[in-house]
């Protein structure tokens, strides 16, 4: 009998499907060109999942999980005070594919790409080119020297674009570091892809000698279907912890009882609301901005409506500085 080659995963083939025309994702949705000022060929291409996709309202305009992905002719415009590297990585820059911004953690660029490109992200012209990360980088090697660093966090890009395969092997380089003792994985995909959470991937982390944190980026709760919500309840199953950071978009979720919601409809799928972060300051990205004075109104109507352990931290980073800073309203 023929050998079988290797099992393909559901996700992946929902990855290659992904729709990467403005023109098709507005015709999905029952939408044209003249409903937005949208960017039909932006220099920061579109993807969208189609399983993300089908969260989203038809012939509505205003949907929020569309306004995250479309690009706009905004997005064009040059205006004061946004750069392309607003977070100053560059300098924060250890080895190639390896950033130290805190004291005891560093940060992996696992994986150069994402399986949704939204439009406010921070590095969407960051040189992933330059960030390679291989079996023995010059990344993994700074890592293993600095016994400073206790906690890694994959990020990326996306860093569950690896396979469960090619993760495995990463993880058990890293396990050998004997003075790693927590792993912190930063992903989107699972949110455009609930698929992407299969049982080996479960399996592996629940059985990691480095005690994990996997933070998921969900911005709105119309985000959460059921499908992602089993995937995870999964996770949180296996011992996990799940928690959620989200970004503070104007025209997305800049609105008390959406933010609520959000932190409520977290709960339910057995994740903690971790940050809100204010948007930085990339190019590409001010139709985007809410101000301090809002961002500090929604959060103290949030206050009033949740209790502590539902209340994200409202933050921002600030280049250079020796932790995030977390931002309080005067009750």
């Amino acid at each position: 009998m023929p050998t079988e080659g290797p099992v393909r995963e559901q996700w992946s083939d929902e990855l290659a499907d992904a729709i990467d025309s403005v023109s098709v994702l507005l015709a999905r949705l029952g939408l044209s060109a003249q409903d937005f000022d949208a960017d039909l060929a932006p220099s920061f291409p579109l993807r969208v999942p189609a399983s993300y996709l089908a969260r989203m309202r038809r012939q509505d305009a205003a949907d929020p999980l569309l306004r995250q992905v479309l690009p706009v002719q905004a997005e064009n415009v040059k205006a004061p005070g946004y750069r392309a590297d607003a977070l100053e990585e560059g300098a924060a820059t250890l080895a190639p594919g390896l950033i130290k911004k805190y004291a005891g953690r560093a940060l992996l660029i696992a994986a150069p790409a994402c399986a949704v490109h939204c439009r406010y992200c921070f590095r969407r012209a960051f040189p992933y080119a330059d960030h390679r990360l291989g079996v023995d980088s010059a990344a993994l090697r700074a890592l293993a020297r600095d016994t400073s660093v206790s906690e890694v966090i994959l990020s990326g890009g996306d860093p569950l674009m690896l396979k469960d395969s090619q993760l495995d092997k990463l993880l058990t380089q890293l396990e050998t570091f004997e003075h790693l003792r927590r792993l912190r994985i930063h992903t989107r995909l699972p949110v455009v892809i609930p698929s992407r959470i299969t049982s080996r991937l479960v399996s592996r982390l629940r059985d990691s000698r480095l005690r994990t944190a996997f933070v998921v980026h969900i911005n709105h709760p119309n985000e959460i279907d059921d499908g992602l919500e089993s995937a995870l309840w999964q996770l949180a199953d296996s011992g996990i912890q799940v928690l959620n950071q989200s970004v503070l978009l104007a025209g997305v979720n800049d609105d008390a009882a959406t933010l609520v919601a959000l932190s409520e409809r977290l709960f339910a799928a057995k994740v903690l609301p971790y940050y809100l972060h204010m948007p930085d300051q990339v190019t590409g990205t001010q139709h985007f901005d809410v101000s301090l004075e809002r961002a500090l109104e929604l959060y103290k109507a949030m206050q009033h409506a949740l209790p502590g352990y539902l209340m994200p931290r409202l933050a921002r980073e600030v280049p250079g500085a020796a932790a995030k800073q977390w931002l309080l309203p005067t009750l």
